[in-house]
């Protein structure tokens, strides 16, 4: 087999396994268990959802969305599931796939910043989850069990951040109640590059 009928079937094979990933019915919401699949929603369409985010998941640039990149530069593009930053200097780009919103009630767009990075986040429910779902815990100290992973960016928005997660089934999907998710590695590597005050878009 040639090499680019390898990268050809290896593609095919990431495709059909995605899918397959993916084909389950959606869940609900509400559930006892913070980190339970059911706060994961699963697509139906699973052709058009897998060509969305493979097509949508590509480098940008800055200057469309920003003025400059002082202190740094974070773009979440919601529909794409992906996130990106740039450095100050604009010598260190890098692009992270997320987990995003639930649902459009869940989803705030626009421009904030970071206001405060947490190296070993706790974890509590806002007011609106205790609605939505009552028999969570209160309070998750830091550990394995926390459904913000091993660090948090906190935005300048009440209760919103970008964190990480220990579940990474939730990665490429909608599956939070408003913050931005990443992969525990990938947020870590975002939280040493980022300072308090880069600037975040979210798009």
């Amino acid at each position: 087999m040639s090499n680019t009928e390898f990268k050809l079937s290896s593609r095919r094979g990431f495709l059909a396994g995605t899918a397959a990933m993916i084909a389950s019915p959606a869940l609900a919401q509400t559930t006892s268990d913070v980190n339970s699949t059911a706060t994961t929603q699963v697509e139906r369409d699973v052709t058009e959802s897998v060509k969305r985010n493979i097509s949508s998941f590509r480098t940008l640039s800055w200057e469309p969305y920003f003025d400059n990149t002082k202190k740094g530069a974070i773009l979440v593009d919601i529909d794409s599931r992906a996130v990106h930053y740039w450095s100050e200097d604009q010598s260190i780009y890098k692009l992270y796939p997320s987990s995003v919103p639930l649902t459009q009630d869940l989803t705030r767009r626009g421009r904030t910043r970071v206001i405060l990075k947490d190296p070993k986040p706790s974890w509590r429910p806002t007011p609106s989850m205790v609605e939505r779902n009552p028999d969570w815990p209160p309070f998750i100290g830091p550990g394995p069990e926390n459904p913000l992973g091993t660090r948090s960016l906190h935005l300048s928005w009440t209760y919103y951040r970008i964190h990480g997660t220990h579940d990474t089934r939730k990665i490429g999907r909608k599956s939070s109640n408003g913050c931005i998710g990443l992969y525990n590695e990938h947020i870590e590597e975002l939280f040493e590059m980022a300072q308090v005050g880069t600037q975040v878009l979210l798009i």
